[in-house]
């Protein structure tokens, strides 16, 4: 029998990944033992605190402590704020995680959960996703982790890790093909519902302009960028304009706003054009003008790169109805 350990953070947890895991992985191995086979795993709740009011105040759980437990097998780190302070307060929980992983147990960890885990050092020097929304800031505070934020789930020797909200039941049901099999992740995904083709978060990026990095010139050149969007930008004059070397410009961007000129430029395109197919009313061919591609081919390899759809798809996806 395998060990499943759900840790509970002090301070603060996504409630939903907590019961999300745990009904999922109970419903998983009730099946199994339907199908004639012995329990497959044992699950319990710790932390370092023994009672933690969630979802403010409405529900409060009650952990294991953390050492209590010799040994656990599987060890789930649910998502969680990913502010500075929460590492602050989980030190401890932290050293026994990574204290875990030495030991042999696997680690999974939830959406924004991935800054708890990335604080034990053991994703250095490898690949790793979590929620869109918080690329910048974990890109800075873990710069030796190989951010893929556009993967739903990576998996790398023994760590597994996923991306935003809800996609953390893809995740589950990854963990319960690996340690249960292929029939029973297929019955939990009919069960509770849950798309298994699903490989990308990518569709769901809403792309955020970054300008809190305090680079004065940085600044102006995004603005540059934004405003200019239907014509030909030359980095080279825009760097001249700014008084920089290219080489130096592209530095100094790619550090502030963790995107290349080039990639910023697209991404800023793509939302426009994003923003533009979802409310309905001008043809990609048109949108494709507006962000100022004349190569529909390009802007369709640019689109799905960023999006991972094709701009027809995304359209289809989250247009409005017109009426």
């Amino acid at each position: 029998m395998k060990h499943v350990t759900i840790v509970v953070p002090k301070g603060n947890a996504n409630l939903s990944s907590i019961t999300g895991s745990y009904e999922i992985l109970t419903s998983a191995n009730a099946y199994w033992q339907k199908q004639g086979h012995k329990s497959m795993i044992d699950i319990t709740l710790a932390g370092v605190v023994s009672e933690l009011k969630l979802d403010a105040g409405f529900i409060t759980v009650h952990p294991t402590p953390i050492h209590d437990l010799e040994k656990t097998d599987l060890l789930i780190i649910p998502s969680a704020p990913y502010a500075a302070q929460l590492i602050r307060e989980n030190v401890e929980l932290i050293s026994w995680i990574r204290e875990q992983y030495v030991k042999g147990a696997e680690i999974a960890s939830m959406c924004t959960g991935a800054f708890l885990l990335a604080a034990t050092g053991l994703l250095d020097g490898k690949t790793c996703s979590t929620h869109w929304s918080a690329e910048a800031s974990f890109k800075q505070m873990f710069p030796k982790i190989n951010l893929q934020p556009d993967k739903l789930i990576t998996a790398e020797n023994g760590i597994y890790t996923n991306g935003g909200a809800y996609s953390f039941l893809n995740l589950v049901l990854f963990l319960v093909e690996k340690y249960f099999d292929r029939q029973t992740a297929i019955y939990c995904s009919k069960i509770f519902q849950i798309d298994m083709d699903r490989t990308s978060q990518s569709p769901f990026f809403i792309f955020q302009i970054q300008k809190n990095h305090g680079d004065d010139l940085v600044c102006k050149a995004q603005t540059y960028i934004e405003q200019h969007l239907t014509g030909k930008i030359s980095f080279e004059e825009l760097a001249a304009e700014l008084a920089i070397s290219r080489r130096n410009f592209d530095r100094r961007f790619t550090k502030a706003t963790g995107n290349t000129p080039v990639e910023y430029l697209q991404r800023v395109k793509v939302e426009v054009a994003k923003n533009a197919l979802e409310k309905g009313r001008k043809s990609i061919f048109e949108v494709m003008n507006d962000v100022g591609y004349s190569d529909d081919k390009a802007f369709r390899e640019v689109f799905k790169k960023i999006t991972g759809v094709s701009p027809l798809d995304y359209k289809a996806r989250y247009a409005k109805e017109i009426r």
